[in-house]
């Protein structure tokens, strides 16, 4: 252990970032008060004159607080000790409690970011990543005890870490989907990867459902999910490979319904038709569904050919009289 972490002091570090706070540091709000004199207003932080014991009541017995980038891992977790001992001591919305809490949160930031170097392929910043995984390492410090017997950094780990996962759970699905579906498609990418080993081909539905335990509904509904991950650009273009290139995604997707043309008139037709006789809408049935001819259709009905055709033709025109009007 460093000897300055060995020697009482009657002061602690003038300053709690002497390098100047990082952009994730400033983000996260864990900024550390000033020193204070005994009137309360804030002294310059590198003047010997003024030190944090004038105005901190309690603090005078702490040992000194190096640099934080010059702390190792052995020195923070012995001098974090020493600050929680001291901060169960003190009056929670004190100056003394803040000032303390804040320490223990700078002094204890490379857990942070060796937390977020884990998630250091995923596809947001390590600014945010570490920003998130702070709010955690404030969490674990709130709720640590000593009495427990557990060291700090076995104790804030997994908060630090599931702060983490907690975020890139929200925040990462380009849609929205229940955490049920969310696990799920986690234990189908294992268990797809893990039978395509075995396999040497990829796994079927069934195939999966029997490895997971679940109805082939479910395994339909996770990988339906799944798909809810990420979300392309519709102006994105793939890669060239040496073949020209292609369009946008936008301009290869869908193509043109001509039967949506016709939709307006179909809609108009449809109380025209209602409106008529029961053997006129029996005709156009028969001609139009059924695709049969006039003569079939005389025979079905029982009359001439020639009848059919004049009765088609006057149901025909007085729908078309009725389109015109309606336009």
């Amino acid at each position: 252990m460093s000897p300055r972490l060995d020697v009482s002091r009657t002061h602690i570090a003038t300053s709690a970032c002497p390098q100047g706070p990082t952009d994730s540091d400033s983000a996260a709000a864990i900024a550390v008060p000033g020193p204070r004199t005994s009137t309360g207003t804030t002294t310059d932080p590198t003047s010997d004159d003024h030190l944090p014991s004038e105005g901190f009541e309690g603090l005078e017995e702490l040992p000194e607080i190096p640099p934080y980038a010059e702390v190792g891992a052995v020195d923070a977790r012995a001098l974090s000790k020493t600050l929680f001992a001291r901060l169960e001591a003190l009056d929670e919305g004190t100056h003394e409690y803040a000032y303390v809490r804040n320490t223990l949160v700078e002094l204890n930031l490379a857990l942070v970011k060796f937390a977020a170097a884990r998630f250091r392929s995923r596809s947001e910043p390590m600014e945010d990543i570490v920003q998130v995984g702070t709010i955690g390492l404030i969490k674990a410090i709130d709720r640590f005890e000593l009495s427990r017997g557990v060291e700090f950094p076995t104790f804030a780990m997994p908060t630090i870490v599931g702060e983490i996962k907690r975020f890139f759970r929200d925040t990462s699905w380009s849609v929205r989907v229940p955490r049920r579906l969310q696990e799920l498609r986690l234990d189908l990418a294992k268990a797809g990867d893990e039978l395509a080993q075995k396999l040497d081909r990829a796994p079927t539905v069934v195939e999966l459902a029997e490895r997971l335990g679940l109805s082939r509904d479910e395994v339909v509904e996770g990988m339906a999910a799944s798909n809810a991950y990420t979300a392309s650009s519709l102006d994105a273009k793939p890669e060239d490979h040496g073949d020209g290139g292609e369009a946008a995604l936008a301009d290869r997707l869908g193509y043109e319904d001509h039967g949506i043309e016709g939709i307006e008139y179909v809609e108009s037709l449809k109380p025209l038709i209602a409106s008529l006789p029961l053997r006129d809408r029996t005709i156009l049935s028969m001609r139009f569904v059924s695709n049969m001819t006039q003569s079939e259709i005389g025979e079905e009905l029982g009359i001439s050919q020639m009848h059919v055709s004049r009765l088609l033709s006057r149901t025909l025109v007085k729908l078309r009289k009725g389109l015109t009007v309606e336009e």
